[in-house]
């Protein structure tokens, strides 16, 4: 209990006084609420949406829930192509060539000018914004699991070499154990931009979603509702992060040991 005090206390910390200089801003400066409003209103608008039925479209938990959706699903299939296909292109260097200055284009292009190309191909629904989740998740899961494929010790590839094992089996016990950790930094980045991906799609050209409600805030000028799904989404993304991380530590424990005993 104490541990879990010591750590949160410097965050609850940053978020009093970030609140604080917030509040005085609004007064000292004289802003009006449709630029910046005052934190308790943004409080109040998030309690509004919240408390609404989940059902219905006027309800924030409505529209987060099918954004949440397509990011889900979106970053559920890039993971898995990116990790398959960085492990082809680890084992195999002729798929490598093929498809890395393919992987690389695409990443350079603006997703701004991808998305509107998306609701074309996909319409204005779910698949337009898992395609574009996909797309954004697609990239760092590959690079840091090419990155953690290619890391692996040298001898310990070349015993098992000497032991006759098959390629199979040393990428199952070498390579994919020991680049687990990159693996999982490619995931955890690979979540937010997913969310971030199917906010871009809905700002395109959703039906409904987090981008599309918030839109229709900016339209009235109701900042105070867009702050608080600003605020709905970090406590999301938030939420999402801790959850890789305790993927992490359980699918990776052996880093946990070692910082235990290097801190000891």
């Amino acid at each position: 209990m104490k541990n879990l005090l010591s750590k949160s206390t410097p965050f609850v910390l940053s978020i009093s006084i970030g609140l604080l200089v917030w509040h005085f801003s609004v007064l000292i400066f004289h802003m009006p609420s449709y630029v910046l409003p005052q934190p308790y209103d943004v409080t109040i608008s998030l309690l509004e949406g919240l408390n609404q039925d989940p059902f219905y479209k006027t309800s924030f938990l409505y529209h987060l829930a099918d954004t949440m959706r397509a990011t889900l699903i979106g970053f559920f299939f890039g993971a898995i192509f990116g990790l398959v296909i960085s492990s082809l292109m680890a084992e195999f260097r002729f798929i490598e060539a093929s498809l890395l200055p393919y992987v690389v284009g695409l990443q350079s292009l603006p997703k701004v000018a991808i998305a509107p190309l998306l609701v074309i191909w996909f319409g204005y629904g779910m698949e337009s914004k898992v395609a574009m989740a996909f797309i954004l998740t697609l990239f760092p899961v590959l690079i840091n699991s090419l990155a953690g494929f290619r890391s692996s010790p040298r001898e310990r590839i070349e015993l098992m070499l000497s032991l006759r094992s098959t390629r199979f089996q040393v990428f199952r016990m070498i390579k994919l154990p020991g680049a687990m950790p990159m693996v999982f930094t490619g995931l955890n980045l690979g979540v937010v931009y997913a969310m971030l991906g199917t906010l871009v799609a809905e700002f395109s050209g959703g039906q409904q979603g987090v981008g599309v409600i918030m839109m229709q805030m900016q339209a009235v000028s109701d900042t105070a509702s867009v702050f608080a799904m600003l605020v709905l989404l970090a406590l999301t993304g938030f939420i999402l992060l801790i959850v890789m991380q305790s993927l992490q530590r359980k699918f990776i424990f052996w880093m946990e040991d070692d910082r235990k005993e290097g801190a000891t």
